[in-house]
């Protein structure tokens, strides 16, 4: 059935969007909390969270914050990191790029995993909706699960802070990351990427100001694009 309104299209924006919020809940938590105990005040995890909205590239920063790396390594390391929002704006360019450039803008601020992966795939299933209708959805994407974020980041940040500095919750960084990637490993060249990345991490340990973090994630991703290619040329 097909849209028939923006408003329309915002509430089933929303709808699609509800179970990302019981990931995203917990994990903004996580970061509001850990984010206090690397010293961050409430302002500060808040700052973070609006400028942001990338938990991936957030915790990449804090972690290398812990590790007292030079602030030009924390950005250059959060951008790699937050590269694929790049190549979600190219895919929804064809879908969205005629709208108000005020909208464009917002959207922009607001693009995630969540809302590309909803919309994306919104717009190929439904090519009859309108800018004004995909805008629509693509906004009621990203509003319930902002608004979740933003607010589990804000009470994981008051969590923290009442926390006494005797428990130790350092063990969550790398948890969260373990979270984030494991999902993500469904073809060869994921597992070829993600394994390639974790040995060359294992050698470049000792490089200093935690550029082996960099160092490993373009191995990785190298990896990772030569195999896609050889699967490609054998099929």
């Amino acid at each position: 059935m097909s849209t028939t309104t923006p408003k329309t299209a915002f509430w089933r924006g929303v709808r699609d969007s509800a179970p990302f919020t019981l990931v995203a809940g917990p994990f903004a938590l996580l970061f509001g909390v850990i984010a206090t105990e690397a010293g961050l005040n409430l302002f500060e995890v808040m700052t973070f969270s609006l400028a942001v909205i990338a938990g991936a590239a957030q915790f990449t920063a804090l972690q290398l914050m812990q590790e007292n790396a030079p602030t030009v390594v924390v950005i250059i390391s959060a951008l790699a990191v937050n590269l694929r929002v790049a190549m979600y704006s190219a895919a929804l360019t064809p879908y969205l790029g005629r709208a108000p450039m005020w909208q464009r803008v917002f959207a922009a601020y607001l693009l995630v995993d969540q809302s590309y992966a909803l919309s994306h795939q919104k717009f190929e299933a439904e090519p009859a909706m309108t800018v004004s209708e995909r805008m629509g959805y693509y906004m009621g994407t990203c509003m319930l699960v902002m608004s979740v974020w933003y607010g589990a980041s804000l009470a994981g940040a008051i969590i923290g802070s009442a926390l006494p500095p005797q428990i130790p919750i350092d063990f969550a960084l790398p948890i969260a990351f373990l979270a984030m990637v494991a999902p993500a490993l469904r073809t060869l060249p994921h597992v070829i990427a993600a394994f390639t990345a974790v040995v060359v991490s294992l050698f470049a340990a000792s490089v200093p100001w935690s550029l082996g973090l960099i160092i490993a994630g373009a191995a990785g991703m190298i990896a990772g694009a030569q195999a896609e290619l050889w699967m490609e040329r054998r099929t």
